[in-house]
């Protein structure tokens, strides 16, 4: 039987900033926020903080989520590593065209590849072990293909590239729960249109738990873009998170 994944985020990367050394400005707060904070004062050259309300960077981000002008967030990124989850996942997030993505190949498969199982699914006996049935099944399908056109292609001249035919001919018996892996790079805009999208109860759960993970994790490296997102229990278990700035969508 198939082993399960567990869904994992990890932080990867994220903006450094260093202020032009000809201006005499400086902010509380360091990377992606401080570029965030100086791209907006740039367009006015506005480095005298007059105004008590944004002499700070969590006043002056505030005020730039207050008014929509989110285009200084474009400046600054964040990257993180997804693992443990599935390729019907992954399909969904390459949806949000304003990230670049880094997606495990589909001709790479260990010899016994992990999958992720709906909570739905797992939390249901009987389904539960239909679904590791149906997954070894589909394994089974796979190797089977494998195998027999490995035969067919035995002593050509071209083994290399007859081998990567091979694994994209067989993929197609791979189904949507098998596990991938991806490195997911956006600005701040995208991720926190993202969590909007993505961290309500509308959305699928595995989606959701990912979105609540990086918000987590973006509001550890950039608390003052990210403040306005809260994260909330629902009674099942699962969270949500949502800010009164980002409407769902």
């Amino acid at each position: 039987m198939p082993q399960i994944a567990q869904p994992r985020v990890q932080l990867v990367a994220w903006t450094q900033f260093q202020p032009p050394a000809e201006l005499d400005w400086q902010t509380d707060a360091e990377g992606g926020q401080a570029l965030a904070e100086f791209a907006g004062r740039a367009c006015y050259q506005a480095w005298e903080k007059t105004n008590p309300g944004t002499a700070t960077n969590a006043g002056y981000l505030d005020h730039i989520l207050a008014v929509g002008h989110l285009g200084v967030l474009e400046h600054a990124t964040v990257s993180f590593y997804l693992t443990g989850i599935s390729r019907s996942l992954a399909q969904e997030l390459t949806r949000h065209r304003h990230f670049s993505f880094s997606q495990l190949s589909p001709r790479y498969l260990p010899d016994d590849p992990a999958v992720v199982e709906p909570v739905a699914i797992a939390d249901d006996p009987e389904l539960h072990q239909a679904f590791l049935g149906a997954m070894a099944a589909a394994e089974q399908a796979h190797r089977v293909l494998i195998d027999g056109l490995q035969q067919r292609y035995a002593g050509s001249e071209q083994a290399g590239l007859r081998s990567k035919q091979v694994r994209q001919a067989a993929r197609a018996m791979l189904p949507g729960a098998v596990e991938t892996r991806m490195v997911m790079t956006g600005n701040y805009r995208s991720w926190r249109h993202f969590i909007g999208m993505r961290g309500s109860d509308h959305a699928d759960r595995e989606m959701r738990a990912i979105a609540v993970d990086c918000l987590r994790q973006l509001q550890s490296v950039a608390p003052n873009a990210f403040a306005d997102f809260t994260v909330s229990a629902l009674p099942d278990g699962s969270e949500v998170a949502a800010s009164p700035m980002v409407p769902e969508r």
